[in-house]
């Protein structure tokens, strides 16, 4: 179907690689000298502390708190990453389900009134309609290399 000037498919990968700009973006402006010594993590942990859900506390504690350095690293590295793959359409598919779930798990962190989470549910949404309409079959390396047809 074709609107405007771009076909379906051409528009998805437009909301793909926007979807990956805004990822991009998410790295980009992190100050990496803080972050990797585990600013953001401490950030985080300073959340989830006052989180009214316990399993969320308890799992900060077990999984995240322990390894702060670790933690800053792997957030950093997935945005990025993520960011990369949707913007070029490499391994969409893993992308978008990876991305949402960490959307989901900024979500529910975040989930007091003090933190948007406007951007986390349109990012999570993008990655949905993402997945459920095969974004990566136009304007991506995944289609070019006939991956994932």
């Amino acid at each position: 179907m074709q609107t405007l000037w771009l076909d379906g498919a051409a528009w998805l990968a437009v909301l793909r690689i926007g979807l990956g700009l805004w990822w991009l973006e998410s790295w980009r402006h992190k100050d990496r000298k803080s972050w990797f010594a585990g600013g953001g993590i401490t950030w985080a942990a300073g959340i989830a502390d006052a989180h009214r859900w316990p399993v969320v506390r308890r799992g900060f504690d077990r999984v995240v708190r322990p390894r702060p350095r670790l933690m800053a690293h792997l957030v950093a590295h997935a945005e990025l990453a993520l960011g990369l793959g949707l913007t070029v359409g490499l391994l969409t598919p893993l992308a978008l389900a990876a991305g949402l779930l960490l959307n989901l798990l900024y979500l529910v962190l975040m989930i007091h009134d003090w933190a948007e989470q406007g951007q986390n549910l349109m990012m999570a949404l993008i990655s949905a309609v993402g997945l459920g309409t095969m974004c990566w079959q136009g304007w991506s390396l995944d289609a070019a290399l006939g991956w994932l047809g």
